[in-house]
């Protein structure tokens, strides 16, 4: 019996150093298509859910509990042959210290996925060269996440993730296609990758690591304080504001906490620069505007 509750033990542990970095949740959806047979897209659907949830994406340890949840919605807009274009959400969650909460890090949509793709093809990622659109995306977005949350937790902490998504791009260029390339106004994969490794716009990142490190995590212990940090981290995006065509980072920001940051301020005291908050979030994301008059 000793013996059995030891080898249990073992493969336990095994388990847990061997577990991959993303709980991932990949849908296809083909309901744009016409025709009854759409083995395909099922095929595609367990392909990539193998191919991203078993796949070790860095060379850290993971627990099974530490996996990083999140999802890709690949929406197929029109298909010719073995050729397809389709729209793709990303979004990711981390946990909050000390709750059961967890809080949206992405939520964002690439209207420019087009990808080549016969049944059974093997996915295979070759760092050093453009194969696949298909791969190149999906990695791209893999190490995205990874660089996301690690920032979550450690300041600058996604970086290694990022230079790979930077490589992915690069190496992707080859391929001549807009969401690849470098084009004024044009918020795209390029255009993405680029503002997050600019310089000049490390504040995004900064606020990333305040708003959920210094903030959401010590909600469990000092509210008020907590509160305070998540309306500081906000308003420092003000920074970047008109520094970017379009302001991508700041769009990509409150896409994923607009609701989230309405939801702090319907709970407990507003904080000593609550009606400097909602101005600024008025001028910085007016998209959101019909959500920040909840805030007042």
């Amino acid at each position: 019996m000793r013996k059995l509750v030891f080898l249990f033990a073992v493969l336990f542990s095994i388990f847990n150093i061997n577990a991959q970095e993303l709980n991932c949740l990949i849908t296809v959806n083909s309901e744009q298509i016409s025709g009854s047979n759409k083995q395909v897209f099922t095929t595609l659907q367990k392909s990539l859910n193998e191919y991203i949830n078993q796949t070790k994406w860095t060379n850290q340890t993971v627990k099974t509990e530490e996996r990083i949840d999140c999802a890709m919605t690949i929406i197929i807009t029109s298909r010719d042959a073995n050729m397809f274009k389709a729209t793709l959400q990303v979004q990711s969650t981390r946990p909050v210290f000390g709750s059961t909460y967890a809080s949206p890090v992405l939520n964002l949509k690439d209207n420019d996925f087009s990808f080549k793709y016969n049944e059974f093809d093997p996915l295979i990622y070759n760092k050093n060269s453009f194969d696949s659109n298909l791969v190149s995306t999906i990695v791209f977005y893999v190490n995205v996440i990874l660089g996301a949350d690690a920032d979550t937790f450690k300041k600058y902490g996604g970086e290694e993730y990022l230079k790979e998504a930077q490589n992915v791009m690069l190496q992707a260029q080859q391929s001549g296609q807009a969401a690849w390339s470098n084009q004024v106004g044009k918020q795209n994969r390029y255009l993405l990758i680029d503002n997050l490794m600019s310089p000049k716009l490390k504040s995004f990142r900064d606020a990333l690591y305040n708003y959920h490190r210094n903030g959401f995590d010590n909600f469990s212990s000092n509210k008020n304080k907590a509160k305070q940090n998540i309306e500081d981290a906000a308003l420092s995006l003000e920074r970047i504001y008109n520094k970017t065509v379009g302001n991508y980072l700041i769009r990509l920001f409150f896409d994923a906490k607009a609701d989230e940051i309405v939801n702090v301020y319907s709970d407990g005291p507003n904080t000593r620069n609550t009606s400097k908050l909602v101005q600024t979030l008025r001028k910085i994301s007016p998209n959101n505007n019909n959500k920040w008059k909840d805030i007042e």
